[in-house]
């Protein structure tokens, strides 16, 4: 692979644009911040002409893959009607419409741009309902950038983290509000017995419990048995409202979401990423009984480019094709197979190459640790050795997201994954034994 001209494009970006990006993740490609023409299917190419195939689907908006043609039809046809109303239209309600059937939260919403504006949100709506201040979080789980959530998912290292039950916790960003770290109180995930204790005491403080489904932007990490069950209980129990964040599993798992999937229903929950194939689209769905704060005007949501006619248009046709497709049994097979190939590869060149995940996303470590339950066992993992594998990857034509995820689409096929096996096999026969 050559970079050159990618390069060259990011020098001049750099006089323009911030370290020549618009978003901090976009940096940290291999072997810098690349410069894309065009995607199609399960492939994306670069200004250099090089080829990937991608598992990064744009860190997972992409379920259908790159340029899927219904969408951008629909997309196309209606933008030629209008862009931006300030207003109502058809499409709107039938998208609502749409979520109301498939998702078992989703008695009422409303329509946002990404899924940080939408935990937040959530988080107005339960302090409304229930007259307090705090959150109740988990080490590890991302809920956005914004400042009350922009702690807990990074640390100087394991013994920084202090004790289970009153963890220390670091910013992610400079410039955060001394008064942000006020508003949570953060715990260890997977770990009911610890939650309960928390809850109890401080359950008059608390509003919300905030949780992914499945730890996906750490690890890759499903919830232990009766977990979700558990928050779901406990929040019942004390009047706090239970919040899943299925920004990433939201379409990904299935049509209804992780909670479908696990057969546990939230009060309020958040869908963004696959909803929308790549458009800015996102939503907070839940209960009537909690929404209706925010259909009486009590909880005030606004956003003056909120449902504009390329973003419904996208997400319809997102979910439609979803709908009619069904492909969800084939990207759990394929995503099974990826996986399986790379534990055998593992294994034939004798590499610490460890895979956890669900078969639609999956992560890969290198490390000890056969099995990570939470955030805290992440941190053991051989983050160098990881970085050397994704970059012979890339610089194979295969592309994966910097932290070991990768997901799968359904443009994606078996040759793709054979490729995969293949390649990833490559890379792990140069890397160093453990």
């Amino acid at each position: 692979m050559m970079y050159e001209k990618s390069k060259e494009l990011l020098n001049r970006a750099e006089k323009v644009l911030a370290s020549g990006v618009s978003s901090e993740f976009r940096k940290y490609n291999h072997p810098h911040a690349l410069f894309y023409t065009h995607g199609s299917g399960s492939r994306i190419y670069d200004v250099d002409g090089n080829e990937y195939l991608d598992f990064t689907l744009s860190q997972g908006p992409l379920i259908l893959g790159h340029s899927h043609p219904e969408v951008l039809r629909k997309v196309e046809e209606y933008s030629r009607e209008g862009q931006l109303y300030a207003g109502q239209h058809i499409r709107e309600i039938e998208l609502a419409e749409k979520l109301n059937k498939l998702i078992p939260s989703a008695e009422l919403m409303r329509f946002c741009l990404d899924g940080s504006e939408a935990v937040q949100t959530a988080f107005r709506v339960a302090r409304a309902k229930t007259g307090r201040q705090k959150f109740l979080r988990f080490e590890g789980h991302y809920h956005g950038w914004l400042d009350n959530v922009a702690y807990g998912i990074s640390t100087p290292g394991m013994e920084a983290l202090g004790s289970r039950e009153q963890p220390n916790v670091f910013p992610w960003t400079a410039g955060l509000p001394v008064s942000s770290r006020e508003d949570f109180i953060i715990l260890p995930w997977n770990d009911l017995a610890l939650v309960e204790r928390t809850v109890e005491r401080y359950h008059e403080e608390i509003a919300a419990i905030i949780t992914e489904p499945i730890m996906c932007n750490n690890g890759c990490i499903l919830p232990k048995e009766g977990f979700l069950e558990g928050l779901r209980t406990l929040c019942d129990r004390f009047g706090i409202a239970l919040i899943l964040d299925e920004v990433i599993t939201g379409f990904r798992v299935g049509l209804g979401g992780a909670q479908q999937y696990f057969g546990v229903t939230p009060d309020l929950s958040i869908f963004a990423k696959a909803m929308g194939s790549g458009y800015p689209i996102s939503a907070i769905v839940g209960k009537r009984e909690w929404m209706e704060l925010i259909a009486e005007g009590k909880v005030i949501h606004a956003g003056t480019m909120n449902s504009g006619n390329p973003t419904v248009a996208a997400a319809l046709a997102t979910i439609e094709v979803l709908e009619q497709e069904n492909p969800y049994e084939r990207m759990y097979r394929l995503g099974r197979k990826l996986m399986d190939g790379l534990r055998e590869a593992a294994i034939d060149t004798k590499q610490d190459l460890v895979i956890q995940g669900l078969g639609p996303m999956f992560v890969t470590y290198f490390g000890k640790k056969r099995q990570c339950n939470d955030y805290r066992d992440t941190l053991g993992n051989d983050k160098a050795k990881l970085s050397q594998f994704i970059a012979g990857l890339h610089d194979r034509g295969v592309r994966v997201i910097g932290r070991g995820l990768w997901y799968i689409s359904a443009a994606h096929t078996e040759k793709d994954v054979d490729k995969a096996i293949q390649t990833a096999a490559a890379v792990l026969r140069e890397l160093p034994q453990p």
